[in-house]
């Protein structure tokens, strides 16, 4: 997986930065895979690159409506979808809830829509998986920028600190 000779985003080091810091002080076991940053989407990368959607991770940051704002960061697989409407309400004790937009993924993260991973978040937002993702082989994950995924055994996850396993997170797309 090479990607292709284009000039390097210069928020890709920025980006990158605090996910290979927190990936290193947790002792996480993983394969950096470069990609392409215009086949840094989901549907993209995983036709591109072979690899089976099941088997790749988005993390879906969901914000509320109402002020004060709060966050969440959710980790879904590409087969699934987030259940916003019942576990992630009632999760965040919130009336409405919608999709972050890619400004305030990018605000809150400092990562792209594409690269978005789980590590490098900051401390205090609330990071959730649906015990379903413990239970593959393997998954593929954001980066922290678009040029690059990382591949790693899902138990490695569990060292994320504060991170909250949840049933029901996860829903079937069918």
């Amino acid at each position: 997986m090479c990607p292709d000779a284009a000039a390097p985003d210069p928020r890709t080091a920025d980006a990158e930065r605090p996910v290979f810091a927190q990936l290193e002080a947790l002792g996480v076991t993983y394969e950096r895979l470069p990609c392409d940053p215009a086949l840094a989407d989901t549907e993209q990368f995983c036709a591109h690159y072979g690899i089976d959607p099941a088997l790749s991770g988005n993390t879906i940051i969901v914000g509320s409506r109402r002020e004060p704002r709060q966050f969440s960061a959710c980790l879904v697989t590409a087969t699934q979808r987030l259940d916003v409407n019942r576990t992630m309400r009632r999760l965040m004790g919130v009336r409405t809830l919608s999709f972050a937009s890619a400004e305030d993924t990018a605000a809150l993260t400092g990562m792209l829509i594409g690269g978005v991973t789980m590590f490098g978040l900051p401390d205090d937002l609330p990071k959730y998986i649906d015990p379903s993702l413990l239970t593959l082989p393997e998954i593929v994950i954001g980066g922290g920028s678009r040029s690059c995924k990382l591949r790693l055994a899902p138990a490695e996850l569990r060292k994320l600190p504060s991170l909250q396993v949840v049933e029901g997170l996860a829903l079937s797309r069918a």
